[in-house]
């Protein structure tokens, strides 16, 4: 998937070629680019980095002076890039549209994991990212600190809301859901969610789930509830929690937290490609 990404990436910037390299640079000429950092934070992409300059001339030398994890401030140089000009140029906008996206996800989701490390709650993300980039955001994510929720529709039956009342309600839907797996011959989890204690009773009297989701419950409500969940069956909170109040949460003894802030609202990371002229 990473590849694809890639190469796409490529196909959109590109296409029959890039002009203005190709007309005011040399071919045979040669040139380094130093990755500056212009802001302080966690780096995630260098791995990514290099491999798209592989992708497209093998022929570039990347050294690398931090690694995918790491803290960064103001002045660091992440990497140096050497060899063709023209391959140098063609690939800066691909290289730093990732890493500086990656490097704001990182960064965001090292901040809230940090927060939470006393607890055993883990940090997980969401279907919340952008379309065609996911497993890039969310391997940033893991760079992080963080956990990787489901990556798609197809990895996991998670029950929420809307699938609830279309079925008809929470047996159907669970019924339904494991009747399914059994056909199909499945190897997958099914997790659901509910919104009140209500909902919580229903599901756990019926029981054949893997998780349960408590959708929009405060911390003091997370506490009264978990003690009627089985250990078999994981919890994990979602709804209303944000970097100030997620302590709060992972002290009541959920395993899971998700959040969609991790990937859907960043603000990505000043990195610059800047050009070692030599004449």
């Amino acid at each position: 998937m990473i590849d694809q990404i890639i190469k796409f990436a490529f196909e959109e910037d590109i296409q029959d070629g890039d002009h203005t390299s190709l007309s005011c640079v040399p071919a045979n000429a040669k040139g380094k680019a130093k990755l500056l950092v212009k802001e302080d934070g966690i780096l995630a992409g260098i791995e990514l980095a290099e491999r798209i300059f592989n992708y497209y001339d093998a022929d570039l030398k990347i050294t690398k002076f931090i690694n995918d994890g790491e803290k960064i401030k103001i002045g660091d140089i992440a990497f140096e890039i050497e060899g063709k000009s023209q391959s140098i140029l063609a690939t800066e906008r691909i290289v730093l549209n990732f890493m500086q996206r990656m490097s704001a996800i990182a960064t965001q989701t090292r901040k809230i994991a940090d927060s939470i490390d006393h607890t055993d709650a883990k940090l997980l993300d969401t279907r919340k990212t952008t379309p065609g980039i996911r497993a890039i955001e969310k391997w940033a994510v893991k760079i992080g600190g963080g956990h990787n929720h489901r990556f798609g529709l197809y990895d996991m039956i998670m029950i929420k809301d809307n699938h609830i009342d279309y079925s008809g309600g929470i047996e159907a839907a669970i019924t339904k859901a494991n009747a399914y797996i059994k056909e199909k011959n499945l190897d997958i989890k099914i997790e659901i969610e509910v919104r009140d204690e209500q909902e919580l009773d229903e599901v756990l009297a019926i029981g054949n789930v893997d998780r349960v989701m408590l959708d929009n419950f405060t911390p003091a409500k997370i506490k009264e509830v978990l003690a009627k969940i089985p250990s078999h069956i994981e919890t994990e909170a979602s709804g209303g929690i944000t970097q100030e109040n997620i302590v709060g949460y992972a002290e009541t003894g959920i395993n899971f937290i998700s959040s969609g802030a991790l990937t859907h609202s960043v603000k990505s990371m000043d990195l610059s490609l800047k050009a070692v002229y030599e004449k």
